[in-house]
């Protein structure tokens, strides 16, 4: 699949999948990213940028929507519905590794809850962003290298 185009809307395209892939909305970016890279009209570095800020700013939305819980106290955290034990196993993740366990934030399914686990949790905003971008520009490096 390649996509061709001039100029900076592909990569507004890829932006906006990868903050949709990373907060608790579905996406796939992985896949625009693959495209892109294929088509050869961008950048490796600029594509992984993109994509890196956009996963990374989604997770950070998550570990505000987190952080917002917090603030209506423990009984806010949700643990109850289909994915409680994804849940759970987030909040057990983060408060034995903190934000370390961050890293993790780009696997499909616990990522998201991870992220939110954080904000809940409390964890640093400059911890939690690091430790999130690192996981997410990590794998899309992968990706990128894959193409190569």
């Amino acid at each position: 699949m390649e996509i061709e185009s001039d100029g900076p809307l592909p990569l507004w395209g890829l932006f906006l999948s990868a903050f949709l892939s990373a907060s608790l909305l579905p996406g796939g970016s992985e896949v625009l990213l693959y495209a892109l890279a294929a088509g050869g009209q961008y950048p490796a570095l600029l594509l992984l940028g993109v994509a890196g800020a956009g996963n990374t700013l989604g997770g950070m939305s998550s570990w505000a929507v987190g952080r917002l819980l917090a603030w209506r106290g423990p009984a806010a955290w949700p643990v109850q519905g289909r994915r409680r034990q994804h849940r759970l196993q987030a909040l057990a993740r983060v408060r034995r590794w903190g934000a370390p366990a961050l890293l993790l934030s780009w696997l499909p399914v616990v990522g998201d809850p991870l992220c939110v686990a954080a904000g809940w949790l409390r964890v640093g905003f400059w911890p939690a962003l690091c430790f999130i971008a690192a996981g997410k520009v990590l794998r899309y490096a992968v990706i990128l290298e894959a193409v190569s």
